[in-house]
């Protein structure tokens, strides 16, 4: 039981109706959101701290979900697999229970508003990363919010798939101004797993300049936009696309580990994704030069058209069905075997990726 001074104010604060709950257990006081401001309780156990926690847990429980035993385990099994209804939403940011926030933020049907109460509740990068997956959340108040704070918090994320995540999450359309993309972008310079985030998001839009293709002027317009196919042979032989491809090389040269490698290839495959609707193989590298070299070959359509009259095109298409065909499948032979990381991972990996570098090296005009 709670005692009956704390039992009140908790009752009161709960027939107000608040927006959200949250508990600060190092100074044992329960914090409610509502309408007009913020409101404290702060608590006076009579038993040992962490036991009282759970006693205001499982009052707030029983009064909001009529479950008095605390957060129901069967929903802890959903929280992170986005199955809560959208209706309970709501109910679960006034239980005081972390895990309930994470069942709210991952849900599919989380709106602005849910997401301005959860941050309140709980200010976690991990929870930001989530909520910017959701494109109410991205277009409303709370965006910019999320994405500035997890630019502010980048410099003390270790592992580089989160690194990658934050940065592909963080450069979504209208989330941060260009002072904070290209502050990314120069310490991309030193953590380069931050550029396949680049990629990921701006693909046609790094802040960096490059020429076109020498081949690029040789196209025809009309031609290259007649079949998506050729439309990605213009794309990537543009500027743009050469500034893409700069930056996939400079990630090639120095990845830091396995979860960059597979990040790297996988926005490379999507990028390339039109030369390929029938989907990424699991190949290696050999077996996607081997197909690849048939398909430059036969292509038809637009494409085939151009490789026809224009001289080098072949080669370029040749590389561009490679590319699209990255996988896991490639470096398995390295990664199936090996945890390595840093230089001895690239060590290993460096035959699989000179050609992989050729190729790249041959649509960027034969820039090495």
């Amino acid at each position: 039981m709670l005692t009956a001074e704390d039992a009140l104010r908790l009752n009161v604060l709960l027939a107000n109706q608040p927006l959200a709950i949250r508990i600060n257990e190092s100074t044992m006081t329960v914090h409610g959101l509502t309408a007009r401001g913020e409101a404290e309780i702060r608590l006076h156990p009579d038993c040992r701290a962490e036991q009282y926690v759970k006693r205001v847990k499982e009052m707030l429980s029983g009064y909001v979900l009529g479950s008095p035993g605390g957060y129901p385990v069967y929903l802890q099994r959903w929280t992170r697999m986005g199955q809560m209804r959208d209706e309970s939403l709501e109910q679960l940011l006034l239980l005081g229970e972390p895990e309930a926030v994470v069942a709210a933020v991952c849900a599919p049907g989380l709106s602005d508003e849910l997401a301005r109460r959860a941050w309140w509740v709980t200010e976690d990068a991990e929870n930001a990363r989530r909520m910017l997956q959701r494109q109410a959340v991205v277009q409303g108040r709370m965006g910019s919010v999320l994405a500035n704070y997890l630019a502010e918090h980048l410099p003390f994320e270790s592992e580089p798939d989160k690194m990658i995540e934050t940065v592909r999450l963080v450069l979504q359309p209208g989330l941060v101004d260009d002072a904070v993309r290209d502050d990314l972008w120069r310490k991309a310079a030193r953590r380069n797993a931050y550029y396949v985030g680049f990629l990921a998001a701006l693909p046609d839009a790094l802040p960096v300049a490059a020429r076109a293709h020498p081949l690029a002027a040789a196209l025809s317009a009309p031609l290259a936009a007649a079949d998506p196919r050729a439309a990605l042979l213009a794309r990537t032989l543009s500027p743009a696309g050469q500034g893409y491809l700069d930056t996939v090389r400079l990630v090639l040269d120095k990845p830091t580990n396995q979860d960059v490698v597979n990040s790297l290839f996988n926005v490379v495959a999507g990028y390339f994704a039109p030369l390929r609707p029938e989907g990424v193989p699991d190949a290696t590298i050999e077996g996607l030069e081997s197909e690849a070299e048939v398909f430059a070959a036969a292509s038809g359509g637009a494409l085939g058209r151009l490789v026809d009259q224009v001289a080098g095109l072949r080669e370029i298409v040749h590389a561009m069905r490679v590319m699209s065909g990255l996988s896991y499948g490639v470096v398995r032979p390295v990664f199936g075997d090996s945890t390595a990381i840093g230089s001895l991972m690239r060590r290993k990996l460096e035959p699989l990726f000179a050609p992989l570098r050729r190729h790249i090296d041959l649509l960027r005009g034969g820039r090495g």
